[in-house]
């Protein structure tokens, strides 16, 4: 592996070396903490993980984190799962969040951007004093610390402001898009709990009003634990019986007061995709976070208070929360309320365009579509404030590294490309970015510092340059501190911690390459496995989509009970293409050629769509489960779907085999 792209598609040059904050905190943490200050980011990430106590008070320091009482160890027990970090130490996730109000108060910490593209400024003077009002509004309905808060919200500086005030007064933020229909907003939050619930009457899409007032009715009717209810009137509807206006709970010019709660307090509940049952309720710590997203965003992503944050997410996804955790560096972060693609598939360079960006994190799909549709980003929008452009939510193609690189080809410092690959697991990212290093086309640059990432095959035994299994082998301090509604630890043990007992195994096939760059091949548990040669489904993808006729593809194999195996590969076209002949002909020989020849598919099917989660994931295993004659409502949770009615294609077809 490490010798199939030896030529770099892009490396830094001295001065962005010099330049960046992580080659600052190496000299630092060499100075005050005995970090190797030679050998470069390999050198200070094989410290980060050999000596993880003190790379973790490090980075406290080196960010001035602020503990109201102070720690007694930084790791009290580091056991998977139940590692204690910094006990003792008691702070406050929102405090840190808007530390920039006390010498910025006239800049701006949130651009919110519509449909219309045009941005709208919030100081973080405003937001700060927005947040003490509405913390003290939440006090004084009753929300104590540990309460929990909900947002049925899409991505407005409203949810933000909701967000800091419930971790100010020290209770538990959760929250979910307004696309998610009710059942699957109730699977989510029933479980939680919430007293308070912050909703809107609609939200605006692809240039249409989407009206949700239905939706929240019935939410307000099946949250039985609800003490309140605030109404924010984005389709300028008035606020319905018994609940309480927005602007009345903001209104106020209230000095924000901070709980400080432990280290280990929860700060927010997120969920997984839930495709096979209910979401598992994944709940994060305010110090954890805190820590984790500071290393994250201020080193790996190297965020500053001169940068500008966008990354097109929506509060159902965990990138909603890291892209908040932006105001933990000083940074200006972009709120982008609408749809990807709307008036036309350059929606989001525009953005970047119109909010002076530097750096733009995006999903793969969405790069793959701008290179079929001919979009030109760097010819036709203004992106010259644009350092790295990052993706995530699947692995980001050797083609569309290619076709990044060549769109910013005439900028003579050329484009940092970020492919990043992490989890709602641990809201951040295991391996990424890293500005100090060359980016090697269809690599992640390297493992995450203080993440001990290692490939595994099936015994436990660590690979180089193989694919094996994304394992964890000491604790990161974002790790879920429980999962809710789990007393034992069971269910989220079993989720983790059951292959390799106290080592975290994710769930992904992935390489550590031997020039210490990392390849992610997809979900472990939706391998082909043809003639025990394994593969992950993202490198069918990245080839087949190639081929310009086919918009989206997906393929699955299934153990027959007769010990055979299938492997159909469905794929959705693009309007006018047909899947005659010659097409099939050249999906099996992209395949046979570029990959495998085992991993030729048995049969190749036209779709009339491929079903994601809701939050854009391709769903394998409930596919493969219909495919092996699952039941429909026992394969696949309903509400976590984007599509429902392209269930029953798959389902009909395992009825026909059958």
């Amino acid at each position: 592996m490490s010798t199939v792209n030896p030529q770099p598609l892009w490396q830094p040059s001295r001065e962005q070396i010099a330049r960046a904050r992580i080659t600052k905190f190496q000299t630092w943490a060499a100075e005050h903490h005995g970090a190797p200050a030679e050998g470069g980011y390999a050198a200070l990430h094989r410290w980060s993980v050999e000596e993880l106590d003190t790379f973790w008070k490090a980075v406290t320091e080196w960010f001035d984190v602020r503990f109201s009482t102070p720690c007694t160890a930084v790791l009290g027990d580091r056991s998977m799962p139940g590692a204690q970090w910094f006990p003792g130490a008691t702070l406050n996730y929102a405090e840190h969040a808007l530390r920039a109000a006390a010498t910025r108060a006239d800049e701006a910490a949130l651009l919110h951007v519509d449909e219309t593209h045009e941005p709208r400024p919030v100081t973080w003077a405003e937001l700060r004093r927005q947040v003490g009002s509405l913390a003290a509004e939440l006090r004084a309905l009753g929300v104590r610390p540990g309460d929990r808060v909900s947002g049925y919200l899409p991505n407005i500086p409203q949810a933000v402001v909701a967000l800091l005030a419930t971790a100010a007064v020290g209770g538990v933020w959760t929250s979910c898009a307004p696309d998610f229909g009710a059942r699957s907003v109730l699977d989510r939050f029933q479980q939680v709990e919430p007293v308070v619930l912050f909703t809107v009457d609609g939200y605006r899409y692809g240039g249409k009003e989407h009206d949700r007032r239905d939706a929240v009715a019935e939410l307000r009717r099946e949250l039985p634990t609800l003490r309140a209810v605030v109404h924010i009137p984005l389709l300028g509807t008035e606020a319905p019986d018994g609940a309480l206006d927005w602007s009345a709970l903001t209104s106020a010019d209230t000095e924000p007061v901070f709980e400080q709660v432990p280290f280990d307090h929860p700060l927010w509940v997120l969920y997984s995709s839930g495709t096979t049952g209910l979401p598992k309720a994944i709940v994060q710590s305010q110090g954890g976070i805190l820590v984790e997203h500071l290393k994250q965003l201020g080193l790996h992503c190297d965020l500053g208070p001169e940068d500008r944050f966008f990354w097109y997410t929506s509060t159902g996804w965990m990138m909603w929360n890291f892209l908040v955790s932006g105001l933990l560096t000083g940074t200006t972060i972009v709120l982008y309320d609408g749809s990807p693609g709307y008036p036309d598939t350059g929606a989001q360079w525009r953005i970047a365009e119109r909010t002076r960006a530097t750096l733009y994190g995006t999903s793969a799909a969405y790069v793959m579509a701008c290179r079929k549709a001919g979009v030109h980003p760097a010819r036709d929008f203004d992106l010259s404030s644009v350092k790295c452009v990052a993706t995530t939510g699947s692995p980001l193609p050797p083609d569309g590294f290619r076709w990044l690189h060549d769109e910013f080809a005439e900028d003579g410092a050329g484009l940092w490309i970020a492919s990043v690959s992490g989890g709602t697991d641990v809201c951040s990212c295991f391996a990424g970015a890293v500005p100090t290093l060359p980016v090697h086309i269809g690599e992640l640059q390297a493992p995450g510092l203080g993440t001990d990432l290692r490939s595994w095959d099936p015994s436990g035994k660590p690979l180089t340059d193989e694919v094996g299994e994304l394992v964890v082998t000491n604790p990161m301090p974002s790790m879920p501190i429980h999962f809710w509604n789990d007393p034992e630890g069971t269910r989220y043990h079993d989720s983790y911690f059951d292959t390799y007992p106290g080592v975290w195994r994710h769930g992904d096939w992935i390489t550590l390459t031997s020039r210490g760059s990392v390849v992610i091949h997809g979900r472990s548990d939706s391998t082909l496995n043809r003639q025990g040669v394994r593969m992950g489904s993202a490198d069918i993808y990245e080839a087949v989509e190639r081929l310009p006729e086919i918009r989206e593809s997906l393929v699955i194999g299934v153990e027959q009970p007769d010990g055979g195996y299938w492997m159909p590969l469905f794929v959705h076209l693009m309007p006018g293409a047909t899947l005659d002949e010659d097409l099939l002909g050249r999906i099996k020989r992209t395949i046979r050629e570029q990959l495998s020849p085992r991993h030729v598919p048995d049969e190749i099917i036209e779709v009339p769509g491929v079903p994601h989660t809701l939050t854009g994931k391709r769903i394998e295993v409930p596919v493969k489960r219909l495919l092996q004659g699952t039941p429909l409502e026992k394969a696949v949770n309903p509400g976590s779907i984007d599509n429902l009615p392209l269930l029953a294609f798959y389902e009909e077809l395992a009825r026909k085999r059958a």
